[in-house]
């Protein structure tokens, strides 16, 4: 395929999966479950976090996030007590365990506290086509608060090479709005042309059999190259083309 007919085929899949049947198998779904924007935020983000592995086991412990905060993230997460934290204990969802899950409240409840909120955050060092610097800052405003040292890896830093799948996946349910239902398009602050693609191995290996990008690994530095080609097709929202990749790959073996 040449550059254009590669277009028109992704903007063809970009319409395909980009649509509310696709939110069912998704953990997209989880924010969704609320009106609220906090409590959009925080349940877009817990379920995020945890978003690696089987999708299936991915949302049925997502929806265990959200019950054990009472279907109310935004108050747990401001008025929670230790009791409260003790009880998040039995929670796991693969190397993410209750201390990881207690030491996440902490971090949000310090971003909504003391620094007006995670559009907020997430907003104040983008930088010309990248939320990296963004990403990074965030971590480290994150774990101000008492955590467990091994709590760190569940937060991925792209200035230390990491393609940050999760985050990004993250920030494209935040930002972008298409009225096709599926991202959430709640923060205002941020324009979906910044984004980048939530990279993982199912978009990196269609993306390498379709010629758009050649690194090996899924990092960081893989990520600038899909951007690149993916901006090249679509500067002011390319990360429409997440849908494509990924529906390519999850549901058609592509």
């Amino acid at each position: 395929m040449n550059s254009t007919e590669l277009k028109e085929f992704l903007d063809e899949k970009v319409i395909q999966y980009n649509n509310q049947d696709f939110i069912g198998s998704d953990p997209v779904q989880i924010p969704h479950l609320f009106t609220q924007k906090e409590d959009i935020e925080i349940a877009g983000f817990l379920s995020a976090s945890i978003a690696w592995g089987n999708r299936k086991m991915i949302i049925k412990n997502s929806h265990k996030m959200m019950e054990l905060m009472g279907n109310t993230p935004y108050d747990f997460v401001m008025s929670h007590s230790e009791e409260d934290l003790a009880k998040l204990e039995t929670f796991v969802h693969r190397t993410f365990n209750g201390n990881d899950f207690a030491g996440f409240i902490k971090g949000l409840k310090n971003i909504y506290q003391n620094h007006n909120g995670l559009e907020n955050v997430f907003a104040k060092n983008q930088e010309k086509d990248s939320l990296q610097k963004s990403i990074s800052e965030f971590k480290k405003i994150f774990f101000e608060t008492d955590h467990l040292a091994r709590t760190q890896k569940h937060i991925s830093d792209p200035l230390n090479n990491s393609a940050a799948k999760r985050i990004n996946m993250y920030l494209r349910w935040m930002v972008r709005q298409d009225a096709k239902g599926v991202d959430l398009g709640i923060w205002k602050t941020i324009s979906p042309s910044v984004l980048s693609c939530p990279l993982d191995v199912h978009s990196g290996n269609v993306a390498r059999k379709l010629g758009i990008l050649s690194r090996k690994q899924n990092d960081a530095k893989a990520l600038l190259e899909l951007d690149t080609k993916l901006r090249e097709m679509d500067a002011k929202d390319p990360v429409k083309y997440d849908f494509a990749l990924f529906g390519l790959g999850v549901f058609e073996g592509f």
